[in-house]
C-alpha cells in the first residue's frame, strides 16, 4: 500500500515526497501499520473549482476536496482509502494570509483532506472542534514545533 502524489499544476512548486511523507507520517500516527492507499492530486484553482462544482455544488475554488472510496453498500473500501485534492494556488493564498510557509499551510491541507477520509466532518461546530484538534495535533507531532500557529 501506498501515498501517490500527482502534481498537475505548474504554478506553485511544492516537494511531492514532503506531501507523500506528511500523509504516510499521520496514517501511522492513527494507528495504520501497514497503511491503505491515498492519492494527493496538486492542482490549480480551475481544476479545483470544477469538481468543487460537479460534486458540492459550488461554483468557485476550494482549497481541498476529499472523496472516499467507499463500496455499493456505502462499506469503506479496504485496501484504499480515498483521494485528496489540494489547490496549491489556495495553498499560496492562505499561506500568505496566515503568514506561514507554504509547506505548513499544504500539510495542514493534507491532514485536513486525510481526515475527512477518515470519517471526520466539520459541517457542524461540533464536529469541526474536533477534526481542528486531532488536525493540529498530528501536525504538531508530524512537523515540531518550528511550525506551530494559531490557524
Amino acid at each position: 500500500m501506498e501515498v501517490w502524489v500527482t502534481n498537475l499544476q505548474h504554478k506553485v512548486s511544492i516537494e511531492t515526497g514532503f506531501i507523500r511523507e506528511v500523509v504516510a507520517s499521520a496514517l501511522r500516527l492513527e494507528g495504520y501499520a501497514q497503511p491503505p492507499e491515498v492519492s494527493v492530486a496538486l492542482v490549480d484553482d480551475a481544476y479545483i473549482q470544477v469538481l468543487n462544482r460537479e460534486y458540492r455544488g459550488v461554483d468557485q475554488p476550494t482549497d481541498v476536496l476529499a472523496f472516499p472510496m467507499e463500496t455499493v453498500e456505502g462499506v469503506r473500501s479496504e485496501p484504499a482509502l480515498g483521494d485528496i485534492v489540494i489547490s496549491l494556488e489556495r495553498a499560496r493564498a492562505q499561506a500568505r494570509e496566515f503568514k506561514h510557509p507554504i509547506r505548513r499551510e499544504v500539510a495542514l491541507l493534507a491532514v485536513h483532506g486525510l481526515l475527512h477520509l477518515m470519517g471526520y466532518e466539520d459541517d457542524t461546530e461540533a464536529g469541526a472542534s474536533l477534526m481542528w484538534s486531532k488536525q493540529k495535533l498530528l501536525l504538531d507531532k508530524i512537523l515540531g514545533a518550528a511550525f506551530r500557529d494559531s490557524r
